[in-house]
């Protein structure tokens, strides 16, 4: 967003605003054009989960992945081409619905093949490649930065790349055995299971876990009601209560201003342009690191140990940056921040950077797919896909607002509602550390 080329071509106004030294750095990038171009794309998402939950179910896992990557693939070479702002916004909002089919689908797929003792570095494998992509994207907007006129386009036009990947990648995997015993393939979903265990799995090994996951989906078949209707029935009220409250206390981590406003947030406290991107890559890389340490820890350490240590994280790097940024920048913005204090920022972006990636970031992916019974499962992710669209477009529309209204209390805002998580996690988050996934139910009945 903060591209010369690219604020030159469609957002001519805040290129001016970033050359005056009279305004307020708090504001700099305050515009509902450009908000709305960034949060387009959650709005669409809020959408496509609600029905990508319906497919994943009836059409497969592989088969939603493959819609999510069309989406892809179409709303990148619309943003390619864009010579209007509109053109860029129907893109974004193709991209939402790619990203709300391969949200739900991609984490689920992960969680039904992967081994009950390694389920959780697998689903984090979800959130680690995620950022990996947010990464090589900061690499690319750091080499096309200072291609004048077209470098914001090469940027988009590598998106392209992507989203084939997706396609192709999900044109050869197997699709997982949980979803073709629901749609009675019994046959495939044998060779999958042994597809997917390899070679060297026993044979008695595979028909037993086929024997769990079939028993499984006859439990589900039980059910008359819908899968929505079905989550919200009485003895689904705690499946439905973290349903909704794992992706709202997600998205109230703050998690929106590193990972969509972090360059804009560099640029506010002194760096320049090219020098922003750089900081954002290396949040990157400490993201990456974090997480790939989250993957060796969940399964050994359990869920909420991780989730409690980063909330701590969290909390205590938010405060401090908004220290910093009330005694350096003060109330009106006018000031500029001494480069030392500029730094320190940096580095406490890299702290709470390190703080998400170890719990909350790869977490919810890991409990939000292992948790609910197979019967709930798809329908329990598409509204918390839909909810954390919902917030995810809120705040993304709103941060800049926020930022210029409420100066430094904005970091205060978020590190409020961490405290606030932290307490649920304690109360009502139930280990689910090395527990089948077909088994989930005793889990609940314990709690």
């Amino acid at each position: 967003m903060q591209m010369e080329s690219f604020l030159q071509a469609f957002f001519p106004n805040i290129l001016k605003k970033t050359n005056n030294a009279q305004q307020d750095t708090y504001c700099i990038f305050k515009n509902q054009v450009l908000t709305l171009f960034v949060s387009s794309l959650y709005l669409a998402a809020i959408l496509s989960n609600l029905v990508s939950g319906h497919s994943t179910r009836t059409m497969g896992r592989r088969n939603s992945m493959m819609i999510g990557g069309m989406f892809f693939l179409a709303g990148a070479i619309l943003n390619t081409s864009a010579v209007h702002i509109s053109m860029l916004i129907i893109g974004r909002i193709l991209l939402g619905f790619a990203v709300g089919f391969t949200s739900l689908s991609a984490p689920v797929y992960l969680a039904e093949i992967a081994p009950a003792r390694w389920r959780g570095a697998f689903t984090t494998c979800y959130h680690f490649f995620f950022n990996l992509g947010m990464f090589m994207a900061d690499m690319v907007n750091y080499g096309t930065n200072s291609i004048p006129r077209w470098g914001w386009r090469l940027s988009l036009g590598v998106g392209l790349v992507p989203a084939a990947v997706v396609i192709v990648g999900a044109a050869v995997i197997p699709d997982t055995p949980s979803s073709l015993v629901l749609r009675g393939r019994l046959d495939e979903a044998r060779a999958s299971l042994r597809r997917i265990r390899g070679a060297g799995a026993a044979s008695a090994d595979t028909d037993a876990e086929l024997k769990d996951i079939v028993r499984a989906v006859e439990q589900d078949r039980r059910h008359e009601s819908g899968a929505f209707w079905r989550l919200c029935r009485r003895e689904y009220r705690p499946h439905l209560l973290i349903a909704v409250a794992t992706p709202v206390f997600f998205d109230l981590t703050g998690v929106i201003v590193v990972s969509v406003f972090t360059p804009l947030l560099f640029y506010t406290v002194g760096f320049t342009n090219q020098k922003a991107i750089l900081g954002s890559i290396i949040t990157d890389v400490v993201s990456l690191a974090s997480i790939a340490v989250a993957g060796l820890a969940v399964d050994r350490y359990g869920r909420r140990s991780l989730l409690m240590l980063g909330s701590a994280v969290l909390i205590l790097s938010q405060v401090a940056m908004a220290w910093i940024f009330g005694a350096q920048l003060g109330t009106d913005g006018g000031k500029s921040m001494p480069r030392g204090y500029a730094v320190a920022v940096v580095a406490l972006v890299c702290v709470y950077t390190a703080g998400f990636g170890v719990s909350w970031g790869p977490i919810k992916w890991v409990v939000t797919t292992e948790i609910f019974p197979l019967e709930v499962r798809p329908a329990a992710l598409g509204l918390g896909g839909a909810i954390s669209g919902v917030l995810i477009f809120v705040q993304s529309q709103s941060f800049l607002e926020m930022l210029c209204s409420f100066k430094y209390g904005t970091f205060l805002f978020y590190a409020g509602w961490v405290v606030v998580m932290a307490a649920a996690v304690a109360a009502f988050l139930p280990e689910t550390r090395g527990v089948p996934i077909e088994s989930m139910g005793v889990v609940w009945e314990k709690h």
